[in-house]
């Protein structure tokens, strides 16, 4: 594996581990699950299918949409400050954090992308 492809196993560690803690205090619907759930599927695939340059196209695509959606789902259903418990804040923390993580994903990506001789 190259060095690009392990950053990514980290990183898809990582963002599991961000996006189950936003998911863990029901304040998003089931879509922001389903939705990281799926592009890290794909993206296991994609790091499996070492010559599939669409698994990877597949995979970037899916995250440059989930920083779309999870902008809205965040903005959207981010409760009043009297309805915000610790659990909450913590939920929400998490789901920022794995936002603000999807760019630096998205990079490593691209360069595994450019890697297995992609345009």
């Amino acid at each position: 594996q190259t060095n690009c492809c392990r950053l990514i196993v980290n990183v898809g560690w990582v963002f599991f581990v961000l996006f189950g803690r936003g998911c863990m205090n029901y304040m998003f619907p089931a879509s922001y699950a389903w939705g990281n759930f799926s592009v890290l599927a794909v993206g296991i695939w994609a790091i499996v299918q070492r010559d599939s340059l669409d698994a990877i196209v597949m995979f970037l695509t899916g995250l440059l949409l989930t920083v779309l959606t999870d902008i809205i789902h965040i903005s959207v259903f981010y409760p009043p400050n009297n309805h915000l418990t610790d659990e909450k804040r913590f939920s929400i923390g998490m789901a920022i954090f794995s936002l603000l993580l999807k760019p630096v994903s998205c990079y490593l990506v691209y360069r595994m992308y450019r890697e297995r001789g992609g345009e």
